[in-house]
Order: structure tokens, then C-alpha cells, then sequence
């Protein structure tokens, strides 16, 4: 039986969701960017630099073995959290965006000109551009996925694009713009009958529903943690161990060495191969604590009543003239993107504001979807756990004065 959510008094525990917007109360509709952060994950930002706080792995005293420890129990969180093997197999990342160069960066020796890279055109930029690198410098071959009329990836256009000079497949598990769910598990199993390695673009999916990767048998995963409630500045590379050990290090410093002379280096074991430096320790461990919390809801639960405001807003769209709704599988995550015939997006936006509703505007980091779309930008609606059918009505109540003012 699925549990009900209390929603208000998750409310309660988002500081910022108290606070008033242009005299109005805040309607925050811009999770699918970036969420609001919990009690428990502030606390846990600034407990850790108020009692425990060190450099990590290396130091001896009380104080770096306290934060050593701490660091190394967000690990073994995020490892729990998507059902990872081993701790060995989370690289910590200043972000996804890093976790994919990473991979791309890895595999940048081992790409010949013709070798191809599969993508769909829903792709997040960051799931692009370092794909672009390998085709500017080293000649792969970039392969574009399209889509079906109702915003899902065409599977039979991706079966085609697979062949036997297929390196890697990097497909998002959830469209940031079209909340479109991936047969992620699907694509694995496809890729790996051509021998190609798969990463997959997690930052949607690890927030609105549950990721296992031994399930999925994905090679490479990545999410981050500002929009899984926790804080800026540290993301997630899963990777099968072997996976890791077989790419080169993308930087070089302090931790990912085993030994330096004036004549050679070894590295480190993975994990910490791909963490040179000081790591975002204290945003590693808020990160944990954003696991944490989130992990003590029934998460079916968060996805039905999200799903339930998404459901309510797009029931409020229809019939509405000159209004298109991006996207509209069944299997959606609670990303609702729209775009009036005569209207700027940035305009609905700002109009939007004076009410207090905060939602997104402009390509959303996805130009060849926008161009698929035949858009230069769209309006965004994303909704997170803290967010209530009162915030819908005040969304399409603001969305109503703007297409009045504009129209």
C-alpha cells in the first residue's frame, strides 16, 4: 500500500518556501533546474564546518579522521541509493556535467575516426558537447535519435543507429524538458549486443524515480545533487569498476596517485583515480544527508503525487487557445513544458513573477529538442515533493493574467 504524503509539513521543512516573492507568497515551479533544500541538508552543510571539519583521507588527527569518515558514509549513501556493487564504483564530481566529460575525456585515446556515438536529439548540452569534443578532435561519427510525435524516443530509429562501429551510447534516462522516461534497461541490453558502452544522463530520473544500475546493467550513470534536494557544486559518476579502471584519469593532483617520482606516476584505485584534489567534501556529505531525507518517504508515493499536480495543471491547459504542450507520454515524469502561439516564453516568465510563481523559460539547455520542436524556447513547470495543488492554481491563475496581458 502506498503511504500518504504530508506535504505540508514536508513544507515545513524548506526554510525558503516561507518567504514571500513581489508581495505574493512563493510558488517555486523551478525544481527540474535546481530544488530547494531541506532543514536536514542545511544542518548538515553547516554542522559539518561547525564541528567536524577537515581535509579529507590524508590527514592523521581526530578532526580529518572524523570528516574522512563522514565523507566516506555519503559514499557508501549514494552507492545504496542506486544499488551500486561497491562504494569503489561512486565517483563524487563538482557535478553530471563533469561526471560526462569525464567519460568522454577517458575515452578520448581510444577513439578512431568513423567510430560513432549514439544520442537523442532530447539530449541535456551536457550530455552533447563533450561528444561534440570527440568528433572535433578525434573524428567519431555523432548519430542523433529522434523522437515520436508524443515526445518518447523512437526505438526504431535507435536500433538503426546502432551498428558494429557504435562506441558509446549516451541517452538522458528522463528528458529535462519533456519529462519523457527512457526504456533505459532497453537501450542497455541493445547497446550491448554491439559491444558499445552506455552512459546514462540520471539527473531527472534519480530525483522522481527509483534507479537500481545492476538492474539497468548500464556502464556509466550520473546525477547531481542540487536537484535531489541536496547542494550545488558535487555530482554522481557511477561506473562498473572495470568500466572505471579502463579509462584515463581526466585530472591530476593530490589522492588520484599511487606514487610520483621525476620519471613516472601510478594511480590510485577508483574511486579516488577521478578525484584529484580536495573533493566538495562538505557538499559530499550534505549530498548524503539529501539521500537520507529523501529516503525516508515512500518514494511511489513522492511520484504519484507529483504526478497528481502535473496531471492537474495539464488538465487545467486544455481547451486553452493557442497553447501547446510539449510532450505527452504516458510514462512522464512531473515536467510539464508548454509554449503559447504570440507569447515569449521569457515574457510569460517575468509576468509570472509579479504573482510570485517562479517557473523557467529559454531552450532549457537543449537546442537541437528545441529545434525538433520547432521552438526557439519553451516555458517549464517542473514540481517537486513540497509542492501542492495550491501552487497548480496559482500557476494557472498567474499563467491566465499573463496570456491576457500578452494576448
Amino acid at each position: 500500500m502506498t503511504a500518504v504524503l504530508d506535504v505540508e509539513a514536508i513544507r515545513g521543512q524548506f526554510p525558503i518556501l516561507s518567504r514571500e516573492v513581489n508581495g505574493k507568497p512563493l510558488v517555486y515551479l523551478d525544481s527540474a533546474a535546481s530544488a530547494q533544500k531541506p532543514e536536514a541538508v542545511i544542518d548538515a552543510f553547516s554542522g559539518q564546518m561547525r564541528t567536524a571539519y577537515a581535509n579529507v583521507h590524508r590527514g592523521l588527527h581526530t578532526l580529518a579522521n572524523e570528516t574522512t569518515s563522514a565523507m566516506e558514509d555519503a559514499r557508501e549513501k549514494v552507492r545504496a541509493f542506486v544499488n551500486a556493487s561497491s562504494a569503489d564504483e561512486i565517483v563524487f564530481t563538482k557535478g553530471a556535467t563533469e561526471g560526462i566529460n569525464l567519460v568522454a575525456n577517458g575515452f578520448a585515446d581510444d577513439i578512431k575516426p568513423g567510430d560513432e556515438i549514439v544520442l537523442s536529439v532530447m539530449e541535456h548540452h551536457s550530455n552533447i558537447v563533450p561528444w561534440h569534443f570527440l568528433r572535433e578532435r578525434h573524428g567519431a561519427v555523432l548519430k542523433w535519435v529522434d523522437l515520436n510525435e508524443d515526445g518518447s524516443l523512437d526505438m526504431e530509429a535507435f536500433d538503426a543507429a546502432l551498428s558494429a562501429r557504435t562506441r558509446i551510447v549516451a541517452i538522458t534516462h528522463m528528458s529535462n524538458v519533456l519529462g519523457s522516461r527512457t526504456d533505459a534497461k532497453a537501450i542497455c541490453q541493445k547497446a550491448r549486443q554491439v559491444g558499445a558502452k552506455v552512459l546514462l544522463d540520471g539527473c531527472q530520473a534519480a530525483v522522481h524515480m527509483a534507479v537500481d544500475v545492476q538492474d539497468l546493467d548500464c556502464d556509466f550513470y550520473v546525477f547531481s545533487g542540487h536537484k535531489l534536494y541536496g547542494p550545488t557544486g558535487v555530482g554522481v559518476l557511477y561506473g562498473k569498476a572495470a568500466s572505471l579502471r579502463s579509462l584515463r584519469p581526466y585530472q591530476g593532483g593530490g589522492e588520484m596517485i599511487e606514487k610520483v617520482t621525476q620519471s613516472e606516476i601510478t594511480y590510485n584505485d577508483i574511486p579516488h583515480k577521478f578525484e584529484a584534489g580536495t573533493p566538495a567534501i562538505l557538499e559530499a556529505i550534505a549530498l548524503g544527508a539529501a539521500i537520507d531525507w529523501i529516503s525516508g518517504f515512500d518514494r511511489t508515493a513522492i511520484a504519484a503525487h507529483e504526478r497528481e499536480l502535473y496531471d492537474m495543471a495539464l488538465d487545467g491547459l486544455k481547451g486553452v487557445n493557442a497553447l501547446k504542450v510539449h510532450g505527452l507520454t504516458e510514462d512522464t515524469g512531473a515536467i510539464l513544458t508548454f509554449s503559447v502561439d504570440g507569447m515569449h516564453p521569457h515574457d510569460i516568465a517575468q509576468i509570472l513573477d509579479k504573482y510570485g510563481v517562479a517557473i523557467r523559460a529559454g531552450h532549457h539547455c537543449a537546442q537541437p529538442l528545441m529545434s525538433h520542436l520547432g521552438v526557439t524556447a519553451t516555458a517549464r513547470a517542473s514540481f517537486g515533493v513540497y509542492n501542492t495543488p495550491g501552487d497548480v492554481e496559482a500557476f494557472l491563475e498567474a499563467l491566465s493574467k499573463a496570456m491576457r496581458m500578452l494576448g
